[in-house]
């Protein structure tokens, strides 16, 4: 460790950014600002315990990372897509093609998983990760508490990716109904078998659910179901955009989404839909025209 220098590390990052992922997609500049993180923080903690006199990740520069934001898929993005293929980076669905897709994919065997990922913006691991225990029908509540992540060494479950992201997630009527009624179908499926520390979802022959098997089996049904396409992942940041468009408080957000900080979920995730500005625009003419009439009317009054 002592021997490790900057241009070791410039080297390596060099080397990471002429790879390409499983997808055969070049490492995104954010994947590289985490990597050079962690590696500081650990080196950080070499120096305080008095192994290596200095960091040598300190002065390491990368690309800068820019986030996509997300755009909502409007009628004229639609016809784009549909007459030349061009769509965004990350796009959102509208609340209408949101009830499409789910109308669209009723008979899919993880209809209630899509459903779940879709109203209550679960990650895709996490989702993969539920158990029975994690579900109170009667309070209508649903723990995150661990996430299923796919390594070299196989599916593992670990702890979610943050301490806010541990959390207590409020389900409406209609998912209750439907995780019972999936709850008394496993039960009968299963018999003696079925455990309270059990998977909610699984593959169809009872295999734990790997993340990427969701992110393909959802690309198939967008693809199949005709509608312009996002990701697995669109779908938690349609989440936060329905709820705000619903007129939930921004904390309320945060705190479903899993978010430490309220600026993450202000700042990305709410690529607010189109009928929310029409509100807003409506609401503030209505008051600045609406007293731009009455002075009008009392100047015209008192010249009278």
């Amino acid at each position: 460790m002592a021997q490790l220098t900057t241009r070791d590390i410039s080297r390596m990052f060099a080397a990471l950014a002429g790879r390409r992922t499983r997808y055969g997609k070049p490492i995104a500049p954010s994947t590289l600002h985490r990597i050079r993180a962690t590696l500081r923080a650990a080196l950080n903690a070499a120096v305080r315990e008095g192994l290596i006199a200095a960091n040598p990740a300190r002065m390491i520069r990368l690309p800068t990372s820019s986030r996509p934001y997300p755009q909502v898929w409007t009628d004229r993005r639609v016809a784009a897509w549909r007459r030349e293929g061009e769509h965004p980076t990350v796009a959102v669905w509208t609340a209408d093609q949101l009830a499409e897709f789910l109308a669209f994919a009723r008979h899919d065997r993880l209809y209630l998983l899509w459903q779940l990922i879709a109203l209550r913006g679960l990650r895709r691991g996490e989702a993969a990760g539920l158990r029975w225990i994690d579900l109170d029908l009667d309070r209508r509540e649903l723990a995150i508490s661990r996430q299923l992540v796919h390594t070299d060494a196989g599916l593992i479950a670990c702890p979610p990716k943050s301490a806010a992201s541990r959390r207590i997630i409020a389900l409406d009527p209609e998912t209750v109904r439907l995780l019972r009624r999936h709850e008394q179908t496993e039960r009968r499926r299963l018999g003696d078998a079925w455990r309270e520390t059990g998977p909610i979802f699984t593959r169809a022959d009872g295999s734990p659910l790997r993340p990427d098997y969701l992110t393909v089996r959802f690309r198939n049904l967008v693809h199949a179901s005709g509608l312009p396409p996002i990701r697995l992942h669109d779908l938690r940041h349609g989440t936060a955009s329905l709820a705000l468009a619903c007129g939930s408080d921004l904390r309320v957000v945060q705190g479903t989404l899993g978010h430490g900080s309220i600026v993450v979920t202000s700042d990305i995730y709410t690529s607010v839909l189109p009928e929310v500005y029409h509100r807003s625009a409506q609401a503030i003419a209505r008051l600045v025209l609406g007293k731009t009439r009455r002075t009008a009317h009392n100047l015209r009054k008192a010249a009278a």
